[in-house]
């Protein structure tokens, strides 16, 4: 399975029409990657469906780099009881 970080990779290419090689952990989302603030919220959207959790929009919202959502997106799952 792959990991939470190979996951958000994933995603984020996906919705940001991105390769996956050019995305590192260390990139803020709006600012790096040019992810507009539609595009954030589909970013959320996204990921509560890669990994079947609910997250709290404002929270998420506020994650601005790819490390930042990796962990934050593992805390959620753990909460939530999400294997991972």
């Amino acid at each position: 399975m792959p990991s939470v970080q190979d996951r958000v990779v994933a995603v984020t290419a996906r919705v940001l029409q991105l390769d996956e090689s050019e995305i590192k952990l260390e990139q803020n989302f709006s600012a790096d990657l040019g992810a507009e603030s539609v595009q954030s919220i589909e970013l959320v959207a996204n990921f509560e469906e890669e990994f079947g959790i609910e997250m709290e929009e404002d929270a998420a919202l506020s994650v601005d780099t790819v490390a930042s959502a990796v962990e934050f997106i593992t805390k959620v799952c753990e909460e939530q009881g999400v294997a991972v």
